[in-house]
């Protein structure tokens, strides 16, 4: 810069090179090449030995679509009497390629939203629940970036229609269009690269006044923020080493973890809004269309009524258990699957859309299926009877505890005569003794099948009798310097007069002592 400002001030180059100290020569090539531009300090290019060849370098690139190989591509000029290196065919090839995808880059435009408009629903794989694999639901308004994320069983046309209308119900109205994937149940086949739709959803479409749109196929940036919903609800939801989650005991548990998860990403701002997408709901519900009074349940299967006082309904030729809440009301029944793993589905559309309420395997004639879960408590029947006060002495003696009821419960069985008056007795023992002790001679008796008229007093008497005494008065007891083995002192008497005394012996008194 020195040099060119002292060419600017004296307008000589040998007087610049006098000011700067160097040479007229260095002033030159300096000048020069700011007046060119830079274009002095380029190399000049050079012919190579792979020029001739470029133009079929490119066709085997435009052919391949960008994917040959540079070592392919090499052997194949070889092949065409090309000298050069494999260096410069590979230098070649990597040019050819970075100009064939810089005119075949695919520009992404920013998808702006509107309110109202775009609905996105995708699937993850959910936690083993009771050793079966579950689906995970994932919806995302485009605009407010609301989030439903709900467990199904499978990716079946009914548990799909079912989670939609949920969904449509949670949010509070339906979209203009919804955005899905190509799967079976929206898209039967591609014609000529045009989707034809699975008439099924285009009755569930036509019901909810929504058109079903679907992705270009091998282009998921069509539905970018649902692929990323997904991939947050699976991160946090499903069991794995990185969250530390415990596994699932029952599918009601996840049902409640999946509203968890819903409660805190729609209530927090979001990144690119800066606002909580429940907030902005509350705009957008304003556009959306009014949900269905009825939910489509053409794909649910055949309507069953429960009866009023049974909690069974029956399906060909079978008989399944749904919860006792649904008495005298419509549940849908279908089958899933085929062979061993068949199972049958049952369904109720209740305020909140359809739940299914029940999964069974198939059932046989004369063999239902019951979940104990699906019925109340159950009243008392032939072999589970439970006594039950009628008057105050029966309360009272009933009221002595557990081995009381015990007792009732085993003399009846036994045909036991007089139990009244034996109760009169239990209680007026009780009075005179500690009553759990009463109770506890009470179960007693009953577990050993005593029921005559003195079998309580007497236990009470041995029982208390022992706990009264003392260890070693009336009764023997070994410890570290006492045996109850029997001596042998005995022995020693045999042959001898009566009032004959044998010498003294270690331990004999305490041995006689045993011994009597």
């Amino acid at each position: 810069m020195e040099i060119l400002n002292a060419y600017d001030l004296t307008g000589s180059l040998r007087d610049a090179g006098e000011l700067a100290g160097c040479s007229h020569h260095t002033v030159k090539h300096y000048v020069e090449r700011r007046a060119a531009g830079g274009e002095v300090d380029r190399a000049a290019a050079r012919p190579q030995l792979i020029d001739d060849y470029l133009p079929k370098v490119e066709e085997w690139v435009e052919r391949s679509l960008g994917k040959v190989r540079a070592d392919v591509a090499h052997e194949k000029l070889v092949a065409l009497g090309y000298t050069g290196s494999e260096r410069t065919t590979r230098r070649a090839v990597a040019a050819v390629k970075k100009a064939y995808r810089a005119g075949h880059v695919r520009v992404h435009r920013p998808w702006v939203t509107e309110l109202g408009m775009w609905l996105q629903y995708d699937y993850g794989d959910g936690p083993v629940v009771d050793g079966v694999k579950t689906v995970l639901f994932v919806a995302w308004l485009a605009w407010s970036r609301f989030r439903v994320v709900l467990p199904i069983r499978d990716k079946t046309m009914p548990s799909v229609f079912a989670a939609l209308d949920v969904t449509f119900r949670r949010l509070g109205g339906v979209p203009t269009y919804v955005l899905t994937d190509n799967e079976k149940t929206v898209t039967t086949e591609h014609i000529a690269g045009i989707p034809v739709r699975n008439p099924q959803l285009v009755a569930f479409a036509e019901h909810y006044s929504v058109t079903v749109h679907t992705c270009v196929p091998a282009d998921p940036a069509s539905k970018g923020g649902t692929e990323a919903s997904v991939k947050i609800s699976k991160a946090d939801l499903v069991p794995k080493d990185t969250n530390l989650l415990e596994e699932y005991a029952t599918f009601a548990e996840l049902e409640a973890a999946c509203e968890a998860f819903c409660e805190k990403v729609n209530t927090r701002a979001h990144r690119i809004t800066k606002r909580p997408p429940v907030e902005m709901l509350a705009e957008e519900r304003l556009r959306l269309h009014p949900v269905a009074l009825s939910p489509h349940t053409v794909a649910f299967g055949t309507t069953r009524q429960v009866p009023v006082n049974t909690p069974m309904v029956t399906f060909e030729s079978g008989q399944y258990s749904v919860p006792h809440q649904l008495l005298g009301q419509t549940v849908w029944v279908r089958t899933y699957g085929v062979g061993a793993d068949e199972q049958v589905v049952l369904v109720h559309v209740g305020e909140d859309g359809p739940v299914e309420v029940a999964r069974h395997h198939r059932a046989t004639p004369g063999t239902p299926r019951i979940d104990d879960d699906h019925f109340p408590p159950q009243p008392e029947g032939p072999l589970d009877r439970r006594p039950r006060a009628r008057n105050a002495a029966e309360a009272e003696f009933l009221d002595l505890g557990e081995g009381a009821r015990l007792w009732l419960i085993e003399a009846a069985a036994a045909g036991t005569t007089k139990m009244r008056v034996k109760m009169a007795e239990a209680l007026a023992l009780a009075k005179l003794f500690d009553p759990v002790e009463v109770d506890w001679a009470l179960g007693h008796a009953a577990v050993h099948g005593r029921f005559a008229e003195a079998d309580l007093s007497s236990i009470l008497d041995h029982h208390h009798g022992r706990g009264a005494r003392q260890p070693g008065a009336g009764e023997h007891r070994a410890s570290e310097d006492r045996s109850l083995t029997q001596g042998t002192s005995a022995w020693a008497r045999l042959g001898q007069q009566v009032g004959q005394q044998v010498g003294p012996q270690v331990g004999q008194r305490d041995e006689d002592e045993v011994i009597r």
